[in-house]
């Protein structure tokens, strides 16, 4: 057995797992979105027209003719000249891999549902694939160039019948590469060729989807990010950017995020090359929107000189900010931002100009005495309560589906969000900037990425090129990223640190670029010669533990920055199963717990579901059916993913050994999947996501599985006084076991927590129906309002787990604890009533008010309607999704009532006026239909 430290044994274990899955797929046939999946822009019909270039203009190429190169016997010179003849050809979008195209166009059939993905066959993509696009130029009296990145994996680039690239050159998603095509344009219709080479995550440094997912057939071929016409005259402008420092003002234990900074200093960067064949004077002028700034500066270059462009507070004194507008993250502040005009003009012409958006921040992480990452932002410490993002399968690009993930993360309570590689393009990380959402972007574990370092991961060992193509990624994506203020950190290495010459390679990269935030090593435990300590761990789990677990400050448990963790599985709400599975695959689900399932892993580790189910059945009871499955599943997967925030929330402000980040592992799934997701490929939302959001409430009581304590985390930035907290026990047939009140408790902000009392421990035989019981958790303001309600529902019997025997994705367990007696909850009544009012802009909101009415059995009166779930449908009572609930999934007691809103796209609605369906663990299914406002 290796000797190496147990968390990088165990990933090492996963990689191997991993690799050998990822032979076998590509040993096998092949098969991916429905109609829920993002919106493509590929698809049937003619090419796509030719894209125009204005006078001193930039723009993206609007689309492709592709076909694979064993369809076409004609030469490069004569596929890449205008007027070529694309008859049969597939058409695809701007950015697309080519099985993205071919799904679209009806090539292929859905891969995302049931095992239709092994319908594709995987012989096609195994040769290169033409991509072939036109546009057109007014006339050839400007500088003109392409500028790209994004090219999976590999391409030689032809235009109007010349090669203008070759492969060996473009090389690497990644990498950023500019063409200077002016000597073979013309005024008219132009063409742009891109030969395309399959890709292999194992020898290529692209993408790849680990465990994540079964991989597609083409493994990503494609061009999946835009192609840019540029057009300039002599002197052009390049990694243009602002670096901004901040001087903050002494930290109070009474400050806010209103508090301004004492001051900030911005210096103005940018490249000014003379593309001419002479010597040319410029005048460059620059502007920041919303401070009045406006410099300028003349810049005399030889032919083909560049120059570095400094403008600095010393210089320039307009560039200190007496009260800077700060960017915050969602939650603490707002996300202010400021955008950077810069223009060059030669002999009162315009040449060049570019505009460059940037906000004002200071992050910092620390290791703290225990040697976990401790992150701030702008001086105010803050616990990253994130999870990992994931691409869409086959990499398309949909703005408004990435939208409303972001902002459903950030309904979660979540503030961050990790990008292991699949980093998005532009537009992801300006809506992070916009919405406040952190992100954590880094390159992949396990594949080639990781091929000088990891010895049993999939990726093969780097040569010369491969050295520079990653040196040359490293600064193509710093300078991409490095002014978003939503970015926290990068992650030079996922399960392994890069060896020694390619973290300098990477930290020169970095630094050459004025990468402003905290670089950090690996995600794993490591420790470098340049980098130090990580200040992070992965230990896991990948797989279902008890929700109990999340609180030891061992393993996975809530002690330092776990970078990524989960219990595993997720199964999806009904009505996303039935998208996503065949019938058969249905009946499979529940009545086989072993049985390999293809919608969760290739990794034969992870490829059934076996753990959670016979764990789910060990706790809960066998299931009786599909309904009762997924019904089990939900109440299973609310627990555990409430309980791994709870605990991390609670373990934040321990003098020992703190909690100071976890990433959940997942929050989203790059196709229809059955594991490591908070919300489904639809956007459906279940168990795992409302367990989210209750954890991580602003203001938030919880029930803590080790001490019993009961504790409240106020997430708010300011303090609060005044509040009562109530915990009431009861058994199964609804009578109180017991039942108290705290009142005047107080709490500071920013994560702070007090402990309001300690639930005795309750044991069967003290007058329980049976080992089940559950606790009904109330906070109530200074004026009697209720502001936060949790309901947990418990055991006589505790899991118990078997730390010696953990490996590096699960914690055995030995006994599990009893909630069987849920199912002997008397069915309990749920009336509701709603109105429907449209907004301007195309927005719903649905009010809807559910009450408890009682039980329907005599004597049992208290009985609650346990996890109480109100769907938004159509007239096919299919879900309208996205939506927005600001509660869901809740618990009511006879007698209590509660008001949920939704928010929603009215277009989202088909079939007629949206419905309403109520249902729980004990309700009886009803809908109704909301009254118009």
């Amino acid at each position: 057995m290796s000797q190496l430290p147990r968390p990088a044994r165990a990933r090492r274990r996963r990689v191997a797992a991993v690799a050998l899955a990822l032979l076998g797929l590509l040993l096998a046939p092949a098969a991916l979105p429905s109609a829920a999946s993002p919106r493509s822009p590929s698809g049937t019909g003619p090419a796509p027209a030719a894209t125009r270039v204005a006078s001193g203009g930039t723009a993206a190429l609007a689309g492709y003719a592709i076909r694979s190169t064993a369809e076409v016997p004609d030469t490069a010179a004569a596929v890449s000249t205008p007027g070529y003849a694309t008859a049969g050809w597939h058409r695809a979008g701007p950015r697309s891999t080519v099985l993205a195209a071919l799904v679209a166009d009806g090539t292929h059939p859905d891969p995302f549902y049931s095992t239709d993905q092994q319908r594709i066959p995987r012989g096609d993509f195994s040769v290169p694939w033409w991509f072939r696009s036109d546009f057109t130029l007014p006339d050839t009296s400007e500088r003109t160039s392409l500028d790209f990145s994004g090219v999976v994996s590999a391409a030689d680039v032809y235009v109007n019948g010349r090669q203008v690239a070759s492969a060996a050159d473009v090389a690497g998603v990644y990498t950023r590469h500019e063409l200077d095509i002016t000597a073979l344009v013309r005024a008219g219709t132009n063409t742009v060729a891109f030969r395309v080479r399959p890709n292999d995550p194992r020898k290529h440094l692209t993408l790849g989807w680990l465990d994540w997912l079964q991989p597609p057939p083409d493994a990503n071929m494609g061009l999946v990010r835009d192609v840019l016409v540029r057009r300039r005259g002599p002197v052009s402008l390049h990694d243009a950017h602002v670096v901004t420092r901040l001087e903050l003002p002494t930290p109070s234990p009474t400050a806010t995020a209103t508090v301004a900074a004492a001051a900030a200093e911005l210096t103005v960067k940018a490249q000014v090359r003379n593309d001419s064949q002479e010597s040319a004077t410029t005048t460059v002028t620059a502007t920041v929107s919303g401070t009045g700034i406006a410099l300028r500066e003349d810049v005399t270059l030889r032919a083909g000189e560049v120059r570095t462009l400094i403008l600095s507070p010393d210089l320039h004194p307009q560039l200190r900010l007496a009260q800077p507008a700060l960017w915050w993250p969602a939650g603490m502040g707002a996300q202010n931002l400021y955008g950077l005009d810069l223009t060059a003009t030669v002999a009162g012409s315009r040449s060049d100009s570019v505009r460059h958006t940037f906000g004002i921040r200071e992050v910092k992480a620390p290791l703290n005495s225990a040697g976990a990452r401790q992150y701030s932002v702008n001086g105010r410490p803050l616990l990253i309560r994130g999870a990992g993002w994931s691409a869409d399968e086959l990499l398309r690009w949909d703005t408004t589906a990435a939208e409303d993930r972001i902002r459903a993360a950030l309904d979660a309570g979540l503030n961050t969000l990790r990008l292991e590689g699949h980093l998005e393009p532009d537009e992801f990380f300006d809506l992070a900037d916009r919405l406040g959402i952190l992100t954590l972007p880094g390159w992949e574990c396990c594949n080639k990425w990781e091929g000088p370092v990891n010895p049993s991961g999939s990726g093969e060992k780097w040569g010369a090129a491969d050295r520079l193509t990653a040196r040359a990624s490293m600064a193509a994506e710093a300078a991409r990223l490095r002014s978003h203020p939503s970015v926290l950190s990068f992650l030079i290495g996922s399960d392994f640190a890069p060896d020694a010459a390619t973290e300098r390679d990477y930290l020169d990269a970095l630094r050459a670029a004025d990468w402003p935030t905290p670089v950090i090593p690996a995600a794993a435990d490591v420790t470098t010669a340049l980098s130090g300590p990580s200040g992070m761990r992965m230990p896991g789990p990948y797989d279902w533990v008890p929700p109990s677990y999340w609180y030891d400050k061992r393993e996975g448990g809530a002690t330092g920055f776990n970078s990524e963790t989960s219990a595993g599985p997720s199964v999806p709400t009904l009505d996303t199963l039935r998208r996503m599975l065949s019938p058969a695959e249905l009946e499979t689900l529940w009545k086989s717990p072993s049985a390999p399932q293809y919608h969760r892993s290739p990794s034969p580790t992870y490829n059934t579901l076996k753990l959670f189910n016979d764990a789910l059945a060990r706790r809960y009871g066998a299931p009786r059916g599909l309904g009762d499955y997924v019904a089990k599943a939900q109440l299973s997967q609310y627990e555990n993913v409430r309980a791994q925030f709870e605990a991390y929330a609670r373990n934040a402000t321990d003098a020992s050994a703190p909690s100071t980040g976890v990433i959940y592992w997942m929050f989203n799934s790059g196709w229809t999947s059955l594991h490591w997701q908070l919300i489904d490929r639809y956007l459906d939302r279940g168990g795992a996501y409302y367990g989210a959001k209750k954890a991580n409430e602003p203001l938030h009581i919880q029930y803590s599985y080790d001490d019993r304590t009961v504790a409240v985390i106020n997430r708010r930035p300011a303090a609060v006084s005044g509040l009562t907290a109530r915990v009431t026990l009861f058994g199964t047939d609804g009578t109180s076991r017991y039942d108290r009140t705290v009142r005047g408790l107080q709490v500071g902000g920013d994560g702070a927590r007090t402990t309001a009392l300690t639930v005795p421990a309750l044991a069967e035989g003290q007058d329980l129906p049976d080992s089940t019981y559950l606790a009904r958790l109330t906070l109530t303001d200074g004026a009697g309002r209720e502001v936060s309600r949790n309901v947990y529902w418990l055991s006589t019997r505790p899991d118990v787990l078997d730390y010696g025997s953990s490996d590096w994705y699960h914690t055995p367990v030995t006994a599990h604890g009893d909630l069987t007696g849920l199912k002997s909850l008397a069915a309990a009544t749920v009336t509701a009533t709603a109105r429907t009012t449209q907004h301007a802009g195309g927005r719903s909101t649905t009010t809807v008010t559910v009450r408890n009415t009682g039980s329907r059995t005599t004597g049992s009166g208290n009985t609650p309607a346990l996890l109480t779930d109100v769907r938004l449908v159509d007239g096919l009572d299919a879900p309208v999704l996205p939506v927005r609930w600001d509660d869901n999934q809740i618990s009511l007691w006879p007698g209590e009532s509660a008001v949920l809103t939704a928010e929603y796209r009215a277009a989202d609605v088909r079939g007629g006026a949206p419905r309403i369906r109520v249902s729980g663990w004990n309700t009886p299914t009803t809908h109704i239909t909301p009254d118009p406002s």
